[in-house]
């Protein structure tokens, strides 16, 4: 995918600061592993400004998509190396919004137990997983290819 020519610095810049937002959507899935392990919390710190902003406006997740989606992604004057990880962004945003849907309705059902616990766990571990990934591919000017993701991130932005 690095055929579509090279990232200057600030693209490289631009295109990893928009995984801050998967990273502040990802948050409330830590609640275990963050009373369990507190020292994870130490990644969210330089963070705690942008999370009282994020959660203390409502609707700040679907206003930044929208701004996202229609002053980025779709926008043609942006280099398509900061539009294919921008919506990469939105894309893994989605994913945790639909799983936040399905345990949310799963959750009265069950209760917390191992299993609920533990499907929780790997959406945050996989969301940080897939963030940080993401930047440091990004800020060395590199695609960050997650399977199926980076597909669907690129057929949006052709």
């Amino acid at each position: 995918m690095n055929s579509r020519g090279s990232a200057d610095a600030k693209d490289r810049i631009f295109g990893a600061l928009v995984y801050v937002i998967p990273l502040l959507d990802a948050l409330p899935f830590g609640s275990f592993l963050l009373k369990q392990f507190p020292q994870i919390a130490l990644i969210y710190l330089p963070l705690q400004p942008l999370i009282q902003v994020y959660y203390g406006i409502p609707f700040a997740s679907f206003i930044l998509f929208l701004v996202l989606f229609f002053a980025v992604v779709r926008n043609d004057n942006i280099s398509y190396f900061i539009r294919f990880n921008a919506m990469q962004c939105i894309l893994i945003g989605i994913l945790l919004s639909l799983f936040g849907l399905i345990i949310q309705t799963l959750l009265p059902g069950l209760g917390v137990n191992l299993l609920t616990e533990t499907l929780v766990n790997f959406a945050f571990l996989g969301a940080l997983a897939a963030c940080f990934y993401s930047i440091v591919q990004t800020v060395l000017g590199r695609y960050a290819e997650i399977p199926t993701i980076s597909e669907a991130a690129s057929s949006q932005i052709r």
